[in-house]
């Protein structure tokens, strides 16, 4: 019964709150299909969604990059990423991201798939995309220093997983995605 619909939550007020530069605190009254009430909060993404994108060098081989990772105050292994600009659409700002971080842009990109990060209180959304047939290519970006590029083969994403440096859901997820739908031949 995957497939079952609910009747979502009646949304009878919500407040909002500024928390800094880019988080917005949201309160919302619910009332549930069953009379239940209750209060819920979120953070409100601050602005359109964000990009992560799988860059393959070749075939068996992706790009990861390592940056600093403010939340966790360490040097993680991940895959390029960044906002959607007003305006932008995903598979631009994928482009772009890409010869930002990693100095290559994509003749071919394909959508794989969007993930949420904590859908029980974030509002935040992030676009994977697979980017294939690279070439050189840099833009200047917003990094305070130079990101580090790391070839890894693709049959061994399967050792990120136990890297204290390689934490991040989305990255992770991101790559055994592309993986499998590359292997089946869907994309």
């Amino acid at each position: 019964m995957l497939d079952r619909k609910r009747q979502l939550p009646i949304i009878h007020n919500t407040e909002t709150r500024k928390l800094g530069g880019i988080f917005t605190l949201e309160r919302l009254d619910l009332e549930f299909a069953n009379g239940e009430q209750r209060r819920y909060e979120r953070m409100q993404s601050s602005g359109l969604g964000a990009v992560l994108i799988v860059p393959m060098l070749d075939d068996d081989t992706v790009l990861l990059i390592r940056e600093y990772a403010c939340g966790v105050h360490n040097y993680e292994i991940t895959l390029p990423k960044g906002r959607l600009e007003p305006g932008e659409e995903t598979l631009e700002a994928a482009n772009r991201e890409l010869k930002e971080e990693v100095g290559y842009g994509a003749r071919r990109l394909d959508p794989l798939a969007e993930l949420t990060l904590a859908p029980g209180y974030m509002s935040h959304r992030t676009h994977i995309v697979l980017a294939r047939d690279l070439y050189e290519e840099r833009l200047e970006g917003d990094e305070p220093e130079e990101i580090e590029v790391i070839p890894w083969p693709m049959d061994r994403i399967g050792e990120l997983i136990g890297r204290s440096d390689c934490t991040e859901g989305r990255t992770l997820a991101a790559l055994f995605m592309a993986r499998e739908k590359m292997a089946r031949g869907e994309i």
